[in-house]
């Protein structure tokens, strides 16, 4: 009698876990799924003096100086930086990315090392393939993957046009952390914050409403409220960040920006001519008329802009969009919820709106059953990463991309030889000594070059850290391979390196455990790809 396949949608009820009761516990277990506003007025009757009235925003007002006192931010320019929180202790290392141990991803484990990771004998990493006549290596990406990774196989589903891979290079980071706990500080946002991420309308975005964006915590010590990030998991969030109001669409885009610049100056010099009464004064009258201001700026860059992913050609049903309209039609369920929280995200990122957003995926908590439920969920969440470089090559810009999870988990040996199960090892139990992260980097001019600045080879920095050769992390081979705190440094010292920009690490980050120059060396993935800002796309 055939095995009814199993809804892998469903939420996860392990055994050997308590009942889960807070939010975290639930994402992870897949019992949930995993707003800034500025506002144009409606005020036409304040509008006295068309002479005043210019057809776009006039150079004073356009002024950097001036903008910047009222909050008004053209982005920073930097690299745009999208992460992946696999919520529950998902596997990276081995049957997805290839890890092995001191001398980099092809030093190969021990068989009875793969085996805990997840590959039988006949599909460890030199294993030939009596089919293709090929080893279960991959190195498109430039990154090794397993050659039957569901992460890879879930970004090719993604990947439209020819030739992005060869502009892909990635590291991966052997690194221990907690399996289902709050207590990873694994979240890199207000990290890239300080590195100088930032975006016109917001600095940091995430899908979850918590203070990390994403379910892992942030290192508490890099927490900073005034960047905490926006929630944002569906296109309406998107197309509500920017209210242009009813004026653009009874004037048009022009003569309402006109309107509302003569609204700040006759506002402007009427606040010059009174007196609010208020302690504060001078901060109320700037308050006053920095909001027209705003208002104005509003209308003038973003009345007539698409900001609703779904109906972006280049993300949806376009020749090159990632996805489909049944990918992310409302009747596709968890898949179609996540690949529009995908969607809203990276529109904003890799247009320039935020300078760096979380993606939060659950039910990554799937040890205790068949094989087939891991490599269906790390397909999917292989087709949001894939979407992300997809959109980033579709608008010519950079993107480094991080994929972390919380805690890990290994295999007791037992063949999941069902379709989806595709003959590899069921995941057994939670198991963090197993645990890797990885980053990916795009680049539209060419695949960024391993870092070239000490005397290790590149499969040195390739793979930063190493696993023993029974499978596990050997969590004395750098600082952050048993530490979170300093994995989220390390992500951040490469995010800067990336730009050229890592002699400026310890002064942003002066309390940092990563120690010298020579050690950060070390830790570094890539040469600089970019000098100078981006040039926003839109």
């Amino acid at each position: 009698m055939a095995k009814k396949r199993r809804n892998f949608d469903e939420p996860q009820r392990h055994p050997d876990h308590p009942r889960p009761i807070t939010r975290r516990q639930l994402v992870a277990q897949g019992f949930m799924a995993g707003s800034a506003t500025v506002l144009g007025g409606g005020v036409l009757s304040l509008f006295t003096n068309p002479r005043d009235a210019l057809a776009a925003l006039s150079p004073d007002l356009a002024d950097p100086a001036l903008q910047n006192a009222c909050g008004i931010s053209p982005g920073a320019g930097k690299i745009p930086f999208i992460c992946f929180d696999l919520a529950g202790g998902a596997n990276m290392a081995g049957s997805n990315v290839l890890v092995g141990k001191e001398g980099g991803q092809l030093d190969f484990l021990s068989t009875a090392g793969y085996s805990r990771l997840g590959l039988p004998g006949d599909m460890i990493p030199s294993a030939i393939d009596p089919v293709t006549n090929l080893d279960h290596t991959d190195l498109g990406m430039g990154l090794a993957f397993h050659s039957d990774s569901a992460f890879q196989r879930g970004m090719r589903g993604s990947i439209r046009t020819p030739g992005i891979e060869a502009n892909i290079n990635g590291a991966i980071i052997p690194a221990r952390s907690e399996n289902d706990t709050s207590n990873n500080p694994h979240n890199p946002l207000y990290a890239i914050q300080r590195a100088g991420a930032d975006g016109e309308i917001l600095t940091l975005v995430g899908s979850e409403n918590s203070e990390s964006g994403g379910n892992s915590m942030a290192p508490a010590m890099m927490i900073n409220p005034e960047f905490r990030p926006t929630k944002i998991d569906r296109p309406r969030d998107v197309v509500g960040l920017v209210d242009t109001g009813q004026l653009v669409g009874i004037l048009g885009a022009d003569d309402a920006t006109a309107v509302m610049e003569s609204i700040y100056r006759l506002s402007g010099n009427k606040m010059d001519n009174v007196t609010t009464g208020l302690t504060n004064d001078a901060i109320v009258k700037d308050l006053v008329t920095c909001g027209y201001l705003k208002a104005a700026d509003v209308a003038d860059r973003f009345a007539g802009v698409p900001l609703d992913p779904l109906l972006d050609p280049l993300i949806v049903d376009g020749p090159t969009a990632p996805f489909t309209a049944a990918d992310v039609a409302q009747n596709n369920g968890r898949d179609g919820q996540d690949f529009r929280k995908t969607a809203s995200i990276m529109k904003l990122v890799i247009d320039g709106y935020a300078g760096a957003g979380c993606i939060e995926m659950g039910g990554y908590d799937y040890h205790g059953g068949a094989r087939a439920e891991g490599e269906v969920k790390d397909e999917k969440a292989g087709r949001c990463m894939g979407a992300c470089l997809q959109y980033a090559a579709n608008r010519g810009v950079p993107l480094m991309m991080y994929v972390f999870s919380d805690g890990s988990l290994s295999s007791n040996g037992t063949i999941d030889n069902s379709v989806e199960g595709r003959g590899k090892g069921e995941w057994s139990s939670d198991n963090q000594s197993t645990a890797a992260s990885f980053f990916l980097v795009y680049n539209p001019t060419r695949r960024a070059t391993l870092f070239t600045g000490d005397a290790l080879g590149p499969e040195r920095h390739q793979q930063i850290g190493f696993f023993r050769g029974d499978g596990s992390v050997e969590t004395a081979a750098t600082p952050p391979a048993n530490n979170v705190n300093l994995l989220v440094e390390t992500v951040a010292y490469n995010y800067m390196a990336l730009h050229g920009e890592q002699g400026q690490f310890s002064t942003l980050f002066p309390n940092n455990g990563l120690g010298g120059v020579a050690l950060r060396d070390s830790l570094t993935a890539f040469d600089p790809i970019v000098s100078g800002t981006i040039t926003n796309p839109v």
